[in-house]
């Protein structure tokens, strides 16, 4: 049987930034609690991949939330003289 591209060896060949991880995998990468993570989704604070509709699990992209760690990282106060 031949595989059109689909299954995990097409995932596998997805360039690194567009990799994408479940709920713990992402979780672990921000250092949040999964049900932390859970809460951000649902109020669109971190944007998510549905790949089995909108009752399916949610995954992340890689490249998705190294643009959220840039975009909410402070630089660090200047010490006072």
């Amino acid at each position: 049987m031949e595989n059109h591209g689909r299954g995990r060896s097409a995932a596998r060949a997805l360039p690194e930034g567009d990799r994408l991880l479940d709920v713990k995998q992402a979780a672990e990468l921000l250092s949040l609690s999964p049900a932390t993570l859970y809460g951000w989704a649902y109020r669109r604070r971190v944007p998510v991949v549905k790949p089995s509709g909108p009752r399916g699990p949610l995954r992340f992209r890689a490249s998705d939330l190294e643009r959220f760690i840039a975009q909410n990282t402070r630089p660090a106060l200047r010490a006072s003289a």
